[in-house]
């Protein structure tokens, strides 16, 4: 944000100085101050500035900024953010375009940098609601309406309020985790009878029919257009708005595209160079739209283009989605097709989520989230702690994938998925280690189901914690090795355990305490038998237990204390090592702090 801060009361010199340094926005100053920019009056700048600015902070009486902005004022939505900081720096007051100009989002940003308190007094701030004006902006929609104060008034009262949700996005996602008391969720327009709400708010390519009650429309870019035209297809401007009509007609607004596309033969077209200057153009060849299965194959575009397709078969390949919102629809010398792009579908989604090495609290933020809006938790028997489903919300399905060999489980998720329900697969840890999904991931991908991966703190780094070990050490360990030992999985040559222990590494050695004889072994040809070994049990569970030894009494560590395959073994001199400085903090380097100090 490109922003000022205008310091009226010299009391306030300190506070402009914080604010100058963790922003870098310039200072001007009524009084002749080191490190700001002398000015005679505050008229004489903001005559100059005021739209040149997206913000200004003023320190000192409140009075003053409001009669120096009062005759500058015009729109909200042209409108600089004002705020107001008293001279002690104790309040920041967002004064003006709180929501639209931002003036309430840098209040808090300000506040906290300060150790101010924020004050704002937006009612929808107040409340506890949304922002009805900045969501658009928030989650790059376009809205089809810039002045909403009625429907802001209904949202802002209380008023019973439907939220219709048909694309899927971040947006949308917060959406449904954070909605207020007054707004109930649909999927389908159908399911609304509207007689039973003051407002429907709509998250939306398409403008639906027969709305009788005020309303919004959040549009999200999301759409791909395909195209095909006749040879120098003319005039270009009576085609386009040929185009947008049709458009117009399906409840779409050309705010909602993303691109167009076409064969590579029609690159030189005019229609296509004019829409160049507005749009992104895909272009594809002949051999590429041919290979797509499409509604309405032409013998007649065969003959010419030697694909059965072009508006069809590019707008499928461009969304990698196989089903059109429009088909082929003709006009004189154009044809046009539409679909949206697959991460917006409203579909079945699967989420792999790290549950991390135990502890409920140490999943991430993002995998709590899905938790709690999954209507599928299939989590990892008795390596992940039921308690992290605790969260699932009330009808969701809570299974555990013990007793359910893989085909049952995909069955099962595939089942949920086909609904278009959201389905969360927990694995212990971080499912990159040892988390046996790669077999889950052949059958989504061969199916091309929507599945993503968050991932999670692993069995290492809860170990350096509970160890309270950095498991690398300046000038001595710089690497970390995660592997296992040979049992019934075999290893790579390359990769047996002696090998990797050459490196004299902090080795963490996952799913081996059955053959922690053999591991010992090999890894005594290596390492000195003195070397520190911790053998880590159930980590971050109540039950964890951890033992600390040399390497010469691996074995008895884990055997004497009836250690099972639930237990990470870790070996190096970085356990509890102290001596290893860092170079940041040696005396070569303390120039640095004095000039930070200065």
């Amino acid at each position: 944000m490109k922003a000022a801060v205008i310091l009226i009361s010299e009391a306030g010199y300190e506070t402009a100085q914080s604010i100058h340094k963790e922003y870098k926005f310039p200072v001007y100053s009524l009084h002749k101050e080191q490190k700001t920019i002398y000015i005679n009056n505050i008229d004489e700048l903001l005559k100059v500035e005021f739209h040149h600015f997206e913000a200004f902070i003023f320190i000192g009486a409140m009075g003053i900024c409001v009669r120096s902005i009062a005759s500058y004022i015009e729109d909200k939505h042209t409108d600089p953010a004002i705020l107001c900081i008293d001279c002690n720096g104790q309040s920041v007051i967002s004064v003006l375009s709180g929501h639209i100009g931002g003036a309430n989002e840098l209040a808090k940003q300000v506040a906290a940098t300060i150790g101010a308190t924020p004050v704002i007094t937006t009612q929808s701030d107040k409340l506890g609601l949304w922002a009805l004006d900045t969501l658009a902006k928030r989650f790059n929609w376009y809205v089809n309406k810039q002045q909403m104060n009625k429907e802001i008034s209904l949202f802002t009262s209380g008023k019973s309020t439907a939220l219709l949700l048909s694309i899927r996005d971040k947006g949308t996602e917060w959406m449904e985790a954070n909605h207020p008391a007054n707004v109930k969720v649909f999927y389908h327009y159908e399911d609304i009878q509207q007689n039973d709400y003051s407002l429907l708010l709509i998250v939306s390519p398409f403008t639906p029919r027969n709305i009788h009650i005020p309303y919004l429309i959040y549009a999200p870019k999301c759409l791909h257009i395909g195209i095909g035209l006749a040879h120098q297809a003319e005039p270009v401007e009576e085609i386009l708005k040929e185009m947008e009509s049709t458009l117009n007609e399906h409840g779409i607004s050309k705010d909602t595209i993303l691109d167009f596309s076409t064969i590579n033969e029609k690159k030189d077209e005019p229609a296509v160079k004019r829409l160049q200057q507005t749009y992104p153009i895909l272009f594809y060849a002949a051999k590429e739209l041919k290979e797509v299965n499409v509604p309405n194959p032409s013998s007649t575009v065969k003959k010419y283009m030697n694909t059965y397709s072009v508006s069809e078969a590019s707008a499928i390949l461009s969304a990698d989605n196989k089903k059109l919102i429009i088909n082929k629809t003709k006009g004189k010398k154009w044809t046009l097709a539409a679909s949206i792009d697959y991460k917006f579908l409203r579909q079945g989604h699967i989420e792999i989520i790290g549950a991390g090495p135990g502890d409920p609290d140490l999943i991430s933020v993002r995998g709590r989230k899905m938790l709690e809006k999954a209507d599928l938790i299939l989590y990892a028997g008795s390596l992940v702690p039921r308690e992290l489903t605790e969260c699932a919300k009330l009808g969701a399905t809570v299974k555990s994938s013990a007793s359910l060999d893989l085909e049952e489980q995909i069955d099962l998720m595939k089942k949920f998925y086909d609904k278009g329900k959201l389905v969360v697969r927990l694995h212990t840890g971080d499912p990159c280690l040892y988390g046996a999904i790669q077999e889950q991931m052949n059958f989504f991908d061969k199916y091309h189901m929507n599945y993503h991966i968050t991932p999670g703190i692993s069995a290492f780094q809860a170990a350096a914690a509970e160890l309270r070990s950095q498991f690398t050490i300046p000038r001595k360990v710089q690497t970390i090795i995660l592997t296992r030992g040979e049992g019934r999985t075999l290893m790579p040559e390359k990769e047996k355990l002696h090998l990797l222990a050459r490196s004299q590494s902090t080795m963490c050695i996952y799913l081996s305490a059955d053959i922690v004889e053999k591991v010992q072994a090999e890894l005594l040809q290596e390492y000195p038998e003195t070397t520190p070994v911790a053998a880590c049990y159930r980590l971050t569970w109540k039950e964890q237990r951890i033992y600390r030894g040399q390497l010469k009494d691996l074995n008895h560590l884990l055997r004497d204390n009836n250690l099972t395959l639930d237990t990470l073994i870790v070996v190096g001199d970085a356990i509890d090592n102290r001596q290893g400085l860092s170079e940041l903090y040696s005396s070569h380097f303390t120039h640095l702090f004095r000039k930070a100090k200065e």
